[in-house]
């Protein structure tokens, strides 16, 4: 049997903590930011983790070993 790839576009996105949960970065940081306002740019600047039902299905594209 094969060994799993890793999906680059995943791996570069997210990542495990030690704990095993997936860490990732809001979106909508990109363009348009003289829209929003500075309060909303803040809380977007801060990091996240990813929901535990996505969780599983993100930890099989970025498995290392």
């Amino acid at each position: 049997m094969q060994k799993i790839k890793t999906h680059k576009a995943s791996a570069k996105r997210f990542s495990l903590t030690k704990s095993g949960k997936v860490k990732m970065n809001h979106s909508h940081r990109r363009h348009k930011l003289g829209i929003k306002t500075a309060k909303r740019k803040m809380a977007l600047r801060k990091g996240a983790y990813l929901s535990e039902s996505m969780a599983p299905a993100i930890k099989t594209l970025i498995q290392k070993f």
